[in-house]
Formats: structure tokens, sequence, C-alpha cells
């Protein structure tokens, strides 16, 4: 483990006193809230009184149909333990996760790949003369600021403050901070397909974390302006994930997903780790996991997490995108534009690939996402998916 991977940890669990690092089962580690189980409120009563010599407190969340149990401290309940035996429970199993710490794509202890660095402005793209119907994606991050790429957009007029990007004093993008990370993301997306009607749901705050929890609000916030619209959502993409003790995934979260129904294409980030252990959500069937390639587009970038669970790759190496502006982190200035490297950054490329071709009606998202991901059609590489340029 390098020193700046410790740095990066040590600085996350200062910044998160909550938050513990267990080693599950297969002898892998995962981050998540301490003493925390995440179930459905239709199973509260039961797994409340299966969990009741070991549970302080309940929440009910109505609002989003979870219930969170907080342990007593004092009890040193090995939790990873205690959710295998509440979902294989004598009564009938229980849907439960640990409240997981999920990343702006990690390297799970700290940001994307590498920091952002300045780059030379980029033009706008331009949605002149498109004649395809409207297509609706949302990106699920950081939050955006605003940019001049999005200014005289009729989505950007509908952003809210709680969906702008905090930005700290101070940024550290080396050990914690991920402003700008939704930014970035936006505009490459907005690259690829111009005309796309971005909706903007910030769940990770400004060290690019968020919990299980924090994720299914923001999901489910998502879900309840998608309804207001009456319009169906074609594409999410969400550039963040994280491991999970037993390296299965939060039943919970897929459940959210779900709730968006077989029309709504899920693009997700397959994480920085150059390894192939199980991301989520990238890795779960109905997302597809997108996996980085290098400047050439030729070879898996180093960083890369890839496997079999792998859907597409796409250039994540030395994108250049937009960013900060007026802005020195790190004693760099920053003048509104970066290069940044990570599959956060491939991610967005498959989406707008997606909308794109969603966009000249001939097809629906889900339509557009087969066809462009067909690996009998497509140029693929093998444990990291289909190219997608």
């Amino acid at each position: 483990m390098s020193l700046n991977h410790d740095a990066r940890l040590e600085r996350l669990l200062s910044r998160h006193r909550d938050a513990v690092l267990t080693e599950g089962p297969n002898g892998t580690t995962a981050l998540h809230r301490r003493d925390q189980i995440l179930v459905p409120a239709h199973q509260a009563d039961r797994a409340h009184q299966a969990a009741d010599e070991w549970t302080v407190r309940r929440e009910d969340l109505f609002e989003i149909g979870v219930t969170r149990l907080h342990l007593r401290p004092e009890a040193r309940v090995n939790i990873g333990e205690l959710a295998r035996e509440l979902r294989g429970h004598a009564d009938g199993a229980l849907t439960v996760s640990l409240n997981h710490l999920l990343r702006g794509e990690p390297d799970y202890p700290g940001g994307p790949w590498n920091t952002p660095v300045p780059c030379a402005s980029l033009p706008k793209p331009s949605a002149n003369g498109a004649t395809g119907r409207r297509v609706m994606a949302a990106v699920v991050d950081t939050g955006i600021v605003a940019h001049p790429w999005f200014e005289g957009t009729d989505w950007f007029a509908q952003v809210t403050p709680d969906q702008i990007d905090p930005v700290p004093a101070g940024a550290d993008y080396a050990l914690e901070t991920e402003t700008g990370h939704g930014t970035f993301v936006a505009g490459v997306l907005m690259e690829k397909a111009p005309s796309t009607f971005i909706m903007v749901e910030r769940v990770l705050d400004d060290d690019g974390t968020c919990d299980e929890l924090q994720l299914l609000r923001g999901l489910a916030r998502l879900k309840a302006r998608v309804n207001a619209t009456g319009e169906p959502l074609d594409v999410i993409n969400m550039s963040l994930g994280g491991y999970t003790f037993d390296d299965e995934p939060s039943p919970l979260i897929a459940d959210a997903l779900a709730r968006f129904g077989k029309q709504t294409v899920i693009v997700t980030a397959a994480g920085n780790h150059g390894s192939n252990r199980l991301f989520w959500p990238a890795a779960l069937r109905n997302c597809v996991s997108v996996a980085a390639l290098d400047t050439g587009g030729e070879r898996r970038a180093e960083f890369s997490n890839h496997g079999w669970w792998v859907d597409a790759c796409a250039v994540g190496a030395s994108v250049r995108g937009p960013f900060l502006t007026d802005v020195t982190p790190d004693g760099l200035e920053f003048a509104g534009f970066a290069e940044w490297s990570g599959t956060s950054f491939a991610a967005p490329r498959v989406a707008g690939a997606i909308a794109a071709l969603a966009a000249t009606k001939q097809f629906t998202a889900v339509e557009a996402a087969d066809y462009l991901l067909d690996p009998a059609t497509r140029n693929k590489h093998e444990n990291f998916g289909v190219v997608v340029e």
C-alpha cells in the first residue's frame, strides 16, 4: 500500500468518523458506516426483532421505504456476520445491507485515479441543427458549477441550489477533494450528445463520498422529478461506486435502480483499482459497466478495473472537459477546463454515445445501448468490454 493510499484513507476516516474499514469473508476490505444496518421498510419489524438484542435505535425512513437500525457500539457486534445471519434467517430471508461508503469512482480511500490539471479552453459543443427527439439523461454525482458550456441550455436553467457543487477553500485533490467531478462528467456527456437534457442529482459531498442511504435518497429524489415530467428518463450516468464486505451487491440499491424501469439505461464507472474485483453498482446486471482505455483507445488504461462483469470501454485517460473557473487548488490555476483520468470519465462517453444515438429517433435508449454494445458486431476487448468511441 502506497503512502498516498495510506494518507487518503487516513484523511477519509478522519473526516467520516463513523466510517470503518472491515475485512470480509473473502479477505477483502470495504468501507461502511459503523454499527448501521439497512433493510426495506416492509421487513423492518422482523429485522428489528431479530437484532433487538443489539439495536439501540431504529429509523423508519418512509419516504424511501428503508429502515436503518443503529446497533449499540458497546456490543461490539461483528456487523458482517450479523448481516449474513439476517439474510439467512430461520423465519425467512431478510434483505439486508451494511451502509457502505461509495466514492466518485474511486480508489476507495481516495478520488479519481489522478489529479486534474489545467488545459486550454475547449469549444462549446453545439446542438445547432439537431432535429431528433429530446433525450433525457441524469448525472448522479457531486453536482455541478456554472460554466460557459452550460449557459443558455434549457436544462441548466432548471438546476437548483441544492444541485450545485460547493467549492471548498484550499481544495486538495491529491488527498480528498472531488469538487468539479460532476461538472467534468456532465461536460463529457454533453460533448458526445449536445442536445441532451441533463438532470443533475447531487449525492456526493465535496470529498466525493456518499453512503448507500444518501444514494438511495438521491435516487428517490431523481425518480420523483422524472415522474413529475411525465417523460421517460433515457440514461443515468453514475461515475461512483464501491466495494462491499462480502462482494455481493446492495439489494437496496439494486431495487432503487430497478424502479426506473427497463426503458432507462444505467451507465456506471467500473472503478480505478486495476482490479477484477466486483465493483458496485457497476457489476449489477441491469447496469452498463464501463472500463477506461488509454489515450490511444486501444489498450486498457493501467488504472482501470476489468473483468467478466465489464460491458464497455472508452477512452478514460487524459480526458479534457469543463472544470472550475478562477480557482487555484494545489497551486494550479484553472480557467474553466481540465485534463483528468479515470473510469469516471469513460462512463459519460458511453452514456453520451447512447443518448446521441437515441436522439436520432431511430432507437430508444435501450435499443441504442444494445446496438452500440453488441459484441457480435463491435470490437471487444476481453475482460473490459465493447469499445465505444
